[in-house]
Order: C-alpha cells, then structure tokens, then sequence
C-alpha cells in the first residue's frame, strides 16, 4: 500500500510505502504525483519511506515501477529513501551513483534529517538563456552537473536547430568546473558532446580553473566547432566572440 505523507516542507512530497505494492497503489497514488508535476512544470523532491511491514510488490506493480520509473526520471530533482533494512539501503547506494538526480538513503531515526536533506537541495544552478538574435545559448552553472541538465540542452538545441538550423554559439559560464553529480551526469556529459558539437560553430568556456583553460586546446583536436576560453568575469566578451561565428545573411 502506498499513501502520503502530509505536513512537509513546501516543494517536498511524501509517500509512505507498507505491506504490498499494487498497480492500483501507483494509480492511485504515483501516477497524479507525476502528472502534476509535470503540468505544472515543476521539479519533484521525493521523500519516501519504507515501513517494516513492507513486503515487496505484485508482478503488475512490479511491471508499472519499472515504465513509470523510466519516465520519470527527467521531473527528479531528488529523493531521500528512509529504512532501516540493509538490502534498501545498499540498493539505494548503488543506484545514487547511476541515477540523474539526488538520493540518498537514510535510517527511521533520521526522517527529519532526509526531509530537511531534500529542501536544501539546490533549486537553481543550472540556466539557459538563448538569445534568437544572435544564436548563442549561454549555459550558467552553479553546481554538479546532472544528466537532465544535458537533456535539457539537447532539447533546446533541438528546437534552435528545427527553427534556425545550426547554433552559432554556446557559451558555458560558472565561477569554476562544477564537476558532475554522479557517474550518469559525466555520461551524459560525453553523449551530449558526441552528439551535439556539429550542430555548434563555438564553444566558450567562461569557466576559471586549469581544467577548463586547458580544455581548448585538447577539443580542438577532437570537435568540430572552434573552441576558446575566457575567465569568468570576461563572459560578455565570450558571448560576443561565440556570436562573431555566424555567417553573414545571403542577399536575396
């Protein structure tokens, strides 16, 4: 059975999870969460808790976590897991290295704890302003990146690309490497680079630090768009530079 966890903080959700798991719990129950979110636009923060008395799920159930499971994964901005049993926990420690959001697993003494864990996640850090004028997506980032930052990025190159053709420019900016959040974030991370780079004349990176100072010069050898970096503060100049690649309109 599944029902929810009132009184939480605003932005966090809560389930409780008991006894059996049925397909009608996650109709009931899993399926409107989802859909709400996703009418709204909103990021989901999970809090989800595993009584003693839970004993593992129907077939159909089981059938429905996996496929719901897979199409959610883009609303998460994380989820906290409270149990007591080993085998959840060591599931969970696994899967926080391979999933696009935060999780983290947490013992029944310790429910306040994941709750406030969940509401001071970043709400922001991760921002894409496309500017139609000229082109140039600047990307701003203020923490570990994710795998759903990079969906999110294909997709806007995707709809640029359907409308306009090819990228002019993307500009990355933060105050230094954030790094990835997990293994799937650093994935995603070379996926989106194999995919995405010819569909870009330039890349700037307005990034301080020896990594991204370094970074042009092996891409260069690598990618197809010109690649240069800027420090952080001189991000006007790495827009500009970014926009100066797109070619002159052709009169008619």
């Amino acid at each position: 059975m599944i029902t929810t966890i009132e009184d939480l903080p605003p932005g966090v959700d809560g389930i409780r999870v008991s006894g059996t798991i049925t397909r009608a719990d996650y109709d009931g129950i899993v399926v409107p969460l989802l859909d709400a979110a996703r009418t709204a636009g909103r990021r989901l923060r999970v809090l989800a808790v595993l009584d003693d008395s839970f004993d593992g799920m129907t077939p159909d159930a089981l059938w429905e976590d996996v496929t719901l499971g897979v199409r959610a994964l883009p609303l998460f901005d994380g989820c906290a897991v409270v149990s007591d049993r080993e085998s959840v926990r060591l599931a969970c420690r696994l899967a926080a290295v391979a999933v696009p959001y935060s999780l983290a697993v947490f013992p029944e003494s310790q429910q306040d704890r994941a709750v406030a864990w969940l509401a001071d996640l970043p709400a922001a850090g991760f921002s894409i302003d496309l500017a139609a004028a000229t082109g140039v997506a600047v990307v701003h980032v203020g923490r570990p990146l994710r795998a759903s930052d990079f969906d999110r990025l294909a997709r806007e190159i995707e709809d640029w690309a359907e409308a306009h053709g090819e990228l002019t420019g993307l500009v990355v900016s933060a105050p230094s490497f954030p790094g990835w959040e997990n293994i799937a974030g650093a994935a995603r991370h070379v996926a989106f680079v194999l995919h995405e780079h010819r569909r870009i004349r330039r890349i700037a990176l307005a990034v301080d630090g020896l990594l991204p100072a370094v970074a042009p010069a092996v891409a260069g050898t690598l990618l197809h768009p010109g690649v240069k970096h800027f420090a952080h503060r001189d991000l006007e100049a790495a827009v500009a530079w970014a926009g100066a690649g797109r070619p002159a309109p052709v009169d008619a």
